[in-house]
């Protein structure tokens, strides 16, 4: 019995002392990490955020704080740099909630709950947003009736009248209705963007608008900034000319409204997309221009020289100048992010720190986020932050450090070999992180953006960059002709490169809608890997290898149908996507593509043993071992009970863009105004049979009310 007991007590003291093992293990783990720690910060922060846009109820949102409150409540009760990081993780995490939900709260505005036709709309123009490829343009105004929401997006056809100004007063007519939801489940909820932007109505002008009184002149540092930007991407777009002329004013104003459908396909196709989106590249390109320029004249003039701070006086006017393009290119969040990481980089350089390093990321973020925490669920920010984030670390690690390393006693043939390899593993990293983002929020990437990027990044930046800087400065004075001529060239050039490398074989993998937890699992493994530097960073493999089979195990839906019940899409046997009417939106076209892993997209007619008429279609397709028959109403010609009731009993889904009457009883679901008006888009999965809707992903956040509560 003594013998017993002695076992049961070592037992018992083992366990006892294991969570003081494991808190000094960590304790340890921590200090050998201590420099990376404070990385952390915007990761936490973030998480917070995430948490309040993935979860649908203010219940979940309430508890999310709460448990993060209680790891806080948990490390503060223990010792030790463990305790502390879980402590300030814990209160990070909560307080990223919380900035999410009161920045919600804080940006409400009044808007429209039902659709108005043919509304006389009169009010003073806030924005104009000339989208030249689609030969249309859009109105933000800010209405005189009291009775509409403070913003309304008006889209009209045609190039803007050059009588309509920002700050002018219009008339006309429109049809208005509150901003749409996402056209599938998960996908781009252009709601969400409007709630945070302060739009209250979206809709089309029924004719031309009229200008019932002048714009007054303005005044002000950004009302001229926003004079300046309009003039500089009008001026891009005649002076260079065609698609080119629509690349050259995206990458002064980052207005891609001017390019034209095909050609900002094939540049997102081959990978090179990014290079139309004003971030790091381009502000290094002029922020180090002006750098060199000031430094340069000053050291011309020898006194100045000896007795000035030229490094300071350069940084500064280079700063100056990075904060001027950044307003000037509308301040979006990669120029934003860039910027900051910038003036952190100046910074460095004139008190002797190093300049490019995780932590000038880290304080990007946080910033960003503490700001715009909606901007953490866009893909412009997740973008952004993976590819920045992956080539610094990639740069201070042991191989990037080598690349880097630039020996004076090496050859010719081995610095430029270490240029170029640098330059291919830098895009490889790149690609590696992008990938899955570019997967998670459009359904495609191109596979080839490692070789396009080794091309198109030297000649942005030596070529195309510096034509565009010397054209802008040459155009006052009636001598940019040259370089206009240069710039067009170039970006033709741009052009081909993406036409061609988007046309390679297998350049575009494609993938359906993925789960929610897929892009995060796979985001958690990737920070982890990344921002730690022992042995412990290998951890972050599992959580990315279970996202990517959570990803590779998605099912595209079988069956889409809009909000509205006019448009549905069945995913034919063949993978193609079979639409109940034709003339569908491009828009909605191309999401539902992106959702379904779709290559084409046909008419419902194009389904064997599909009949259709002219008040409906009754596609059958077999899934999970059965036949599953829809019907789908196209018009109410024809739709008498005598011939609808029994087609109604023999169907099992029946979608309709009005109201069926209670006769009409499928054998399972029911799917007509009244019913999609409170579910919002719908996604099906037959096999098994699974509802996904817009309103379950959308719970409670206060867009949501822009659908009429269930």
């Amino acid at each position: 019995p003594s013998i017993a007991a002695t076992g049961v007590q070592t037992a018992q003291d083992k366990a006892d002392h294991r969570p003081a093992r494991w808190l000094a293990a960590c304790n340890e783990w921590l200090a050998a990490e201590r420099a990376q720690v404070a990385l952390w910060l915007p990761v936490c922060l973030g998480l917070g955020i995430a948490l309040w846009f993935a979860l649908p109820l203010r219940e979940h949102w309430i508890a999310a704080m709460c448990a993060a409150l209680a790891v806080a409540a948990a490390g503060l009760s223990l010792t030790g740099a463990a305790a502390r990081a879980l402590a300030v993780a814990g209160l990070l995490c909560a307080a990223g909630t919380g900035i999410a939900w009161q920045r919600a709260e804080s940006v409400a505005a009044p808007r429209l709950d039902r659709e108005i036709t043919a509304r006389r709309l009169s009010g003073e123009v806030i924005e104009i947003e000339d989208i030249a490829a689609r030969d249309r343009t859009r109105l933000l105004i800010r209405p005189a009736d009291p009775d509409l929401p403070p913003l309304v997006r008006v889209s009209l056809r045609g190039a803007p009248p050059p009588d309509i100004t920002v700050g002018a007063t219009v008339s006309l007519r429109a049809t208005l209705r509150p901003p749409p939801g996402p056209s599938v489940p998960g996908g781009y909820d252009f709601a969400r963007k409007a709630w945070f932007d302060g739009i209250g109505a979206t809709g089309f002008a029924l004719g031309d608008a009229v200008v019932t009184a002048p714009a007054p002149a303005r005044s002000g540092i950004m009302a001229g900034l926003a004079d300046l930007r309009a003039r500089l991407t009008a001026r891009m777009r005649i002076a260079v000319g065609g698609d080119e002329g629509g690349v050259a004013a995206a990458l002064v104003t980052g207005d891609t409204g001017g390019i034209g459908e095909a050609v900002t396909q094939d540049w997102r196709d081959s990978g090179i997309a990014h290079l139309l989106s004003i971030s790091g590249l381009h502000i290094a390109v002029v922020v180090g221009g002006m750098m060199w320029m000031v430094r340069a004249a000053l050291c011309l003039v020898p006194w100045i020289a000896l007795r000035w701070p030229v490094k300071t006086i350069a940084a500064a006017a280079a700063a100056l100048a990075g904060i001027a393009y950044t307003l000037l290119a509308g301040a979006e969040v990669p120029t934003v992010r860039s910027c900051i990481a910038t003036l952190l980089v100046l910074a460095g350089l004139v008190i002797g720190r190093r300049a490019i390093s995780l932590r000038t990321v880290a304080f990007a973020a946080f910033a960003i986020l503490l700001v715009r925490p909606e901007a953490l669920v866009g893909p412009s920010f997740q973008l952004s932050f993976a590819a920045v984030t992956g080539i610094v670390a990639f740069y201070e690690s042991r191989l990037g450090r080598f690349l880097l390393d630039r020996d004076p006693d090496a050859g010719v043939a081995v610095r430029f070999g270490k240029a170029v390899l640098a330059l291919l593993v830098s895009g490889l990293v790149v690609e590696l992180l992008l990938s899955p983002v570019a997967l998670a929020h459009f359904g495609r990437t191109g596979l080839y953006g490692v070789l396009a990027n080794l091309f198109a990044i030297p000649f942005s930046s030596f070529v195309v960059m510096p034509a565009l800087v010397v054209a802008l400065l040459l155009d006052p004075l009636g001598l940019a002709a040259p370089a206009f001529a240069l710039l067009s060239w170039s970006i033709g050039v741009l052009n081909t490169v993406a036409a061609t490398t988007a046309a390679w074989p297998g350049a575009v993998a494609h993938a359906p809608a993925w789960p929610p937890a897929a892009l995060g699992l796979m985001a958690c493994g990737g920070l982890w890997l990344l921002l730690w530097r022992t042995r412990v960073r290998l951890f972050g493999l599992m959580p990315f290898v279970v996202g990517l089979l959570v990803a590779a195990s998605a099912r595209p839906a079988d069956l889409l149908v809009s909000e509205d019940g006019r448009h549905a899409g069945l995913l034919a046997n063949d993978g193609t996507l079979a639409l109940l009417r034709p003339q569908a939106g491009d828009f909605i076209v191309e999401m539902w593509a992106e959702a379904s892993g779709a290559r084409a997209a046909v008419a419902f007619d194009g389904i064997s043993g599909t009949i259709c008429t002219r008040a409906a279609c009754r596609p059958r397709i077999d899934r999970g071992g059965r036949r599953w028959t829809i019907l789908a109403t196209r018009s109410p010609v024809g739709m008498r009970r005598a011939t609808m009731e029994p087609d109604c009993a023999a169907a099992d889904i029946v979608i309709s863009d009005r109201r069926l009457p209670p006769w009409c009883a499928p054998r399972w679901l029911k799917l007509d105004r009244p019913t999609l008006e409170r579910t919002g888009a719908v996604a099906i999965h037959l096999a098994p049979p699974q509802l996904d809707s817009v309103a379950d992903r959308t719970g409670d956040h206060p867009w949501r009310s822009m659908l009429p509560a269930q």
